[in-house]
């Protein structure tokens, strides 16, 4: 892949003012199944649909943006954003967005995207940084195809140093290295090991086998 391409879901390239969705065409939907969602969740969560709000146009620039407010804010946040990130990946799944149509409906509550995109993006400099000095391929953490596009945009005018994806599934990582460098192989995150001796699971295991032993005898007279 040549430096300057970005992810595999690279945005569909649109017209200056052009919108492929809009709160008119798309934000009905979007209420309907968020209703429903929220509900089923129990969580005191509200909502507003929004045109796209154009902070970083040259890393993301979403046609709709879904701001979260309320109570339960914190929960929608924990774990990187783990649950805010399902409910928009289901939402495109209900509006049947294709692949690189997913950078245009961007979910946020409390500015955590934006926060998020800088972050991405001073990561990427920094790594470019790191590897022009050293030389040695900078491996990033797995990722989404929607953050890994954000690094390769941000390193999309450098010459000296590329970006690439490399791996599978949830392993899918982005690598910085020297244009001139072969692609090494992904670096993929250490199982788990086993349990350590002395906690819950030996401890079960142990009065297990006291349980399944032989009776214990008195002492003799």
């Amino acid at each position: 892949m040549d430096h300057k391409q970005v992810d595999e879901n690279q945005v569909h390239e649109k017209q200056v003012g052009e919108k492929i969705y809009t709160v008119e065409s798309s934000g009905h939907r979007i209420s309907e199944f968020l209703d429903m969602a929220i509900g089923d969740m129990g969580l005191d969560l509200g909502f507003e649909i929004l045109e796209g709000q154009h902070l970083h146009p040259d890393l993301e620039d979403p046609d709709l943006l879904v701001k979260f407010f309320g109570e339960d804010v914190d929960a929608l946040l924990a774990n990187k954003a783990e649950l805010l990130l399902a409910l928009e990946f289901l939402t495109m799944e209900v509006l049947r967005m294709p692949a690189e149509h997913h950078s245009l409906l961007c979910f946020d509550s409390n500015d955590y995207r934006t926060l998020r995109i800088e972050e991405l993006r001073l990561s990427a400099v920094t790594a470019a940084e790191n590897v022009k000095r050293t030389r040695r391929p900078f491996h990033f953490n797995p990722m989404s195809s929607r953050e890994r596009r954000i690094i390769h945009l941000s390193l999309r005018n450098e010459t000296d140093i590329r970006s690439e994806s490399t791996g599978t599934g949830p392993f899918r990582q982005v690598v910085v290295l020297p244009a001139d460098m072969p692609l090494p192989e992904p670096i993929r995150p250490p199982r788990p090991g086993p349990p350590p001796r002395g906690g819950p699971r030996d401890r079960d295991s142990r009065d297990r086998n006291r349980r399944s032993g032989p009776p214990r005898r008195g002492p003799r007279p």
